[in-house]
Parts: C-alpha cells; sequence; structure tokens
C-alpha cells in the first residue's frame, strides 16, 4: 500500500530579501468566525487567512445549519437564520481546539449546546474547565457525558466572573455569551490578547455592549439581539514574528508588509537584542541584518507578554546565533515537542521542565525531520533555512493550520524550498 503525504524541502544557505504581505490572523479569523452563530443577519468577513483551521471552522458552523460562503479565497460570509443542530460532533471538533468556541454563542442565544471534548496541537492539556466555570457562573447548567460537553440554559444572567487563569479562548466564549445574557457581566483576570480586542470590536459592530476590551476587565452589559456586520480580520502577529525570526536566522533585508506594529511590540523588542534592525514605517517593519545574530533569552508570557506561539521560532533562531540562552515555557507543559527534531539538525538544546539551555553552533546540518505540531513546523522550517544541504520536513499538514502560502511567500523573498509529495511504501 502507497500513502502520499506533503512535505516541505528546503536547501539553506540563502539570504531573504524582498516584500512578504502578512496574512489575516488565524486566532482573530476562528472566534469571528463562530460569532456569525449570535445573530440570524450576515457577517461578512475580509482578510480571512486561507487556512485549515479555517476551513475546519467553516465546515463546523455549516454542519450547525450556518450558511457559509466563500465569495474569494479571504473573503467570507455566514448567515445563521436557520440552525437545525445544535451538536458540535467529534469528527469536526478533533482537529481543533478552538471548536469550543461555538459553545458560548450556542448556549446564549438558543439555550443549549453540545460540543465534543476538542482536539488540536498535542502542546499540552488546554482543559476547558474554565470555559465550564465561568459559563456556569452565568446560570449555565453543564455536565460531561461520554465526551462532550452538554450546556443548557434559560437565559443566561449576567455576574462577576473571574477565571482561575488567564484563558484566551475561555475570555472569547464569555464573552461571546455574555452579549446576549440579561444584565451585566463583568470579566476580571480577562485576556488581553489583540485577538481578544478583534472580537469584541466584531461584536460591538453588531450592535454588542462591550467595554474594557484589551485590559483584564471586561465589561458586557447584554442586549436582546444581535446584527449583521462587515469586518476585516487583524493581521497575523505570528505570522510577522516568524518571518523576523526567519530573516534574524538567514540573514538579508525585507519588509513586512501589512501589520500592526503596537500588537507584537514583545517580539520586535527580542529580535532587536538578537542584533536585527526594525524600523517603523506606515504599518510596515524594515528589516535587515549582516552579521551572524545573538543568542536571546526567552520567557513566554500572557500579552503584552512573549507569545507562546512564538516560542519554538526564537528557538530555532537561538540554535545558531552566537552565545547560549535560556527559554522558559510559562503556558504550556508540553511545548518543546520541536525540541527533539532541531537536534537532529545539529542543534545543542537541553530540556529541564519548563528550562530549555540552547548553546548556539556554528551551523545546522540537513535531515529529514517530523513537524510535531503548528509552531515547532515554523521552527523546523527556520532551521531548515540555515542547515547546510537538504532538509526535509513530514507532516506538514500543521504547518498548514496556521500559515497561509508560507513557502510561496518565502521563495519570492529567494529561499530555495519547494512543497512536494512523499510517496510511502507501507
Amino acid at each position: 500500500m502507497v500513502s502520499m503525504e506533503e512535505e516541505l524541502q528546503i536547501i539553506g544557505g540563502s539570504e531573504l530579501e524582498g516584500d512578504v504581505i502578512i496574512s489575516g490572523a488565524k486566532n482573530a479569523a476562528l472566534p469571528i468566525l463562530c460569532a456569525g452563530l449570535l445573530t440570524s443577519e450576515t457577517i461578512s468577513l475580509s482578510n480571512v487567512p486561507d487556512l485549515h483551521d479555517v476551513d475546519t471552522t467553516i465546515n463546523l458552523l455549516s454542519h450547525l445549519g450556518s450558511t457559509t460562503k466563500r465569495h474569494t479565497k479571504n473573503e467570507v460570509s455566514i448567515m445563521s437564520n436557520k440552525i437545525e443542530n445544535l451538536k458540535a460532533p467529534y469528527e469536526l471538533v478533533k482537529a481543533m481546539r478552538a471548536s469550543i468556541l461555538v459553545l458560548g454563542p450556542l448556549l446564549t442565544r438558543f439555550g443549549e449546546a453540545i460540543v465534543s471534548m476538542p482536539g488540536g496541537c498535542a502542546i499540552g492539556q488546554r482543559p476547558v474547565d474554565q470555559h465550564i466555570k465561568c459559563l456556569s457562573a452565568l446560570g449555565a447548567d453543564i455536565r460531561i457525558e461520554h465526551g462532550f460537553v452538554i450546556a443548557k440554559s434559560r437565559k443566561l444572567k449576567g455576574t462577576l466572573v473571574r477565571p482561575d487563569v488567564v484563558t484566551v479562548t475561555g475570555t472569547e466564549n464569555i464573552i461571546m455569551a455574555a452579549t446576549l445574557a440579561e444584565g451585566e457581566t463583568i470579566i476580571e483576570n480577562a485576556a488581553c490578547e489583540p485577538e481578544v480586542v478583534d472580537l469584541s470590536n466584531m461584536l460591538i459592530k453588531m450592535g454588542a455592549n462591550i467595554k474594557g476590551h484589551g485590559t483584564n476587565r471586561v465589561i458586557i452589559h447584554g442586549v436582546d439581539r444581535l446584527y449583521g456586520a462587515k469586518h476585516k480580520i487583524i493581521p497575523d502577529r505570528i505570522e510577522a514574528g516568524t518571518f523576523l525570526c526567519a530573516l534574524a536566522a538567514t540573514g538579508g533585508n525585507i519588509k513586512i508588509k501589512g501589520i500592526n506594529p503596537n500588537d507584537m511590540l514583545a517580539t520586535i523588542d527580542k529580535i532587536r537584542l538578537s542584533g536585527v534592525t526594525v524600523k517603523q514605517d506606515d504599518g510596515n517593519l524594515i528589516c535587515s541584518i549582516s552579521k551572524r545574530p545573538k543568542s536571546v533569552d526567552i520567557v513566554t508570557r500572557e500579552y503584552p507578554g512573549l507569545a507562546t506561539d512564538m516560542q519554538a521560532q526564537f528557538m530555532a533562531l537561538n540554535s545558531i546565533s552566537h552565545g547560549t540562552s535560556m527559554i522558559v515555557e510559562n503556558i504550556f507543559e508540553n511545548r518543546y515537542l520541536h525540541v527533539q527534531e532541531l537536534n537532529r539538525l545539529g542543534a545543542d538544546i537541553t530540556i529541564n521542565g519548563n528550562f530549555a539551555t540552547v548553546r548556539g553552533v556554528d551551523f545546522l546540518s540537513g535531515a529529514t525531520v517530523k513537524a510535531t505540531d503548528l509552531r515547532a513546523s515554523a521552527s523546523l522550517v527556520i532551521a531548515g533555512l540555515v542547515a547546510q544541504g537538504k532538509t526535509t520536513i513530514e507532516q506538514i499538514y500543521h504547518l498548514d493550520r496556521g500559515y497561509e502560502n508560507m513557502e510561496l511567500k518565502l521563495q519570492k523573498l529567494g529561499a530555495n524550498i519547494k512543497r512536494a509529495i512523499n510517496r510511502n511504501e507501507e
């Protein structure tokens, strides 16, 4: 039996030169797509990234009864006036944790939701207990049976909720549920990420009454109904940061176009410490480096700290930088799966709990490696861009979950990278 999987093949050694346009943010698009369940009218979205996770979300909404249309590759409309199914099955939820974001909208608008326990990358437990705790505080009766979250409520009622930990999807679920709840909901210890702000801005366009989004205290006054709206998804700060790390590793000069620099200041500060010159120019970053980068210590934190989604990319950069660096992963307990693969390429990385010590080496050597999760995939691409010889990255379906046409964008910057079919004899 022959199985066929796509892989990336990279010949390292090319500097990056040219312009790259950043796509819409995956982590903003997914909750905003789910927000379409809150109204019977049409929401029209632009700058939607063309990603597997977006496809999965659209398929899930269609299964529930929404009418979804892709007008162009990056323009999507959703109308949820005929929701016929309040159950999100395992087959559609297992590939992506963000599927839990249909829970709040279905519960607050229809009084019921049955959502399979979600899956996604194997980077940590990422439990949904905080979603359940806070929605229960709003008056929902929630239980877990046979792998499903089963939630019911006649009418959610606003109250003060405080998640035990800062949770992005938890904050988003609570905000969406509270928009149609009775009275005032106050979320303390709320996530402050730009993606939470983008969702809130979209909901406000739909008629929601939300204050304080972007701070750790969000206040929502419930309204009777929400309406259709148009919205442009914010640019992906993680994709922009990935290209910054790629440039720092390879050398060269690039312009990163169409971003919000203020959303990624922690990443920009760290990349400057590595030796990259970064200048802001009207929503663009003009970046250059002509010498070997310097190692930088990394500690992942909730926004506005350095995002956990940038840890793997900085680790790849540090692996070929001058000096030794310490990386501390504070968000997910199992987010060092890429270390073994980077070491296969010749990196010198050791792990002790949530601490990683990265000793920069003079060069990496191309080899065949496997992507273990979304951001690990990006770290292996960066490593492959600087490794001597050929690097082959398998299991790149992880990459396609969160990066739109990454190899095509890198090709335009001069990288020797291509997508190929791997035919495996089984």
